[in-house]
């Protein structure tokens, strides 16, 4: 049920919860978007006779909330209806909860079980777990590579500034809905300079992402689709710029430094829970090199190249496997 809300809750967490009495369901909810009624509530809403609720059970993928965000604490309203027992999947890393809802409910009166399924429950909400204990976004790299190792052919010299397919239509559909699934995007220079992408979810209905584009000295032409103010836009660049455009940011970061942690570092201040790396060979290469990931989509595509850019180097373990057509889809986990 929590998986309803895959893509739309951001910055707050999925979260499922329903309601049992005698080993019946009576009630269930879900946390749509953000600002909006959480999991509990809408649980408690849909129980038709209410006088039930004080002999069942509620059981919540995530602790329920103690604190006064844009809803009020979910605690209350559990604690006012007089529901004695309370199932809580995992904690929750938010320092404002962080097991203060959970001593809520115990000081209460409410018998209190936590960790059912908590690996599960954990894995549901792997952005939201790692923005708040590791101070910044999920990471998921995603490329597409030929059948030889390429990412993409030899540049020519008057090339239009577009991408060159290595995947099918229906792999690139997938990639559409994946970036509706998460907050930012991120794409380096070069590429944005040799293919003008979009970076949108325009094959797929969905939030677009926030772009993030790497450009140290401003050489992105102001004409790129990157700079159209239809999607919020994080460019970072060495220095000041006077361009001005209502929905793009322009972050000032030291590229004689390491540049991860500072982008890193800006995201999660701007709430960022998620990215998608689809930057060129030096972008994905220099996340795999300082072991900053989590996860990597790699297609390969049914086409060979011969020579051009070779794709990016990585630990290929028990990766999962799937088949799209033509295509086939690597998925790793990085467990370090």
């Amino acid at each position: 049920m929590a998986e309803n809300g895959f893509g739309t809750t951001y910055p707050n967490p999925m979260v499922g919860s329903v309601i049992v009495y005698e080993n019946q369901i009576i009630g269930e909810g879900w946390h749509k978007k953000a600002g909006e009624p959480h999991a509990e509530v809408n649980a408690i809403r849909s129980v038709k006779d209410k006088s039930l609720l004080k002999k069942a059970t509620i059981y919540v993928s995530l602790e329920p909330c103690s604190h006064f965000g844009k809803t009020p604490p979910c605690c209350d309203l559990i604690i006012e209806h007089q529901i004695p027992n309370v199932v809580v999947g995992t904690v929750d890393p938010n320092e404002r909860v962080a097991g203060n809802g959970i001593k809520k409910l115990i000081a209460a009166g409410a018998n209190v079980t936590v960790g059912v399924l908590e690996k599960e429950c954990n894995e549901l909400n792997k952005r939201f777990f790692t923005f708040h204990q590791q101070k910044r976004p999920y990471i998921i790299l995603k490329w597409a590579e030929t059948l030889d190792g390429f990412l993409s052919p030899e540049k020519k010299i008057g090339q239009d500034r577009k991408p060159v397919w290595i995947t099918n239509t229906y792999s690139r559909q997938l990639v559409h809905k994946w970036r509706s699934e998460e907050q930012a995007i991120l794409a380096g220079t070069q590429t944005v300079i040799d293919d003008n992408p979009k970076l949108n979810t325009r094959d797929w209905s969905g939030n677009n992402p926030v772009r993030v584009i790497l450009d140290q000295n401003n050489r992105i032409s102001k004409e790129s689709f990157v700079f159209d103010n239809t999607v919020k836009t994080i460019v970072f660049t060495k220095s000041e710029t006077n361009i001005s455009a209502e929905n793009t940011n322009f972050e000032v970061i030291d590229f004689n430094q390491n540049i991860i942690p500072q982008i890193l570092a800006v995201l999660h201040q701007n709430q960022i829970q998620s990215i998608i790396i689809e930057g060129g060979l030096q972008t994905l290469q220099s996340f795999i090199d300082q072991n900053i990931w989590d996860e990597a989509r790699i297609f390969i595509g049914n086409i060979s190249f011969g020579k051009g850019t070779k794709a990016p180097i990585i630990q290929k373990n028990n990766p999962t496997k799937t088949y799209i057509q033509s295509d086939e889809l690597l998925n790793i986990r990085n467990h370090d």
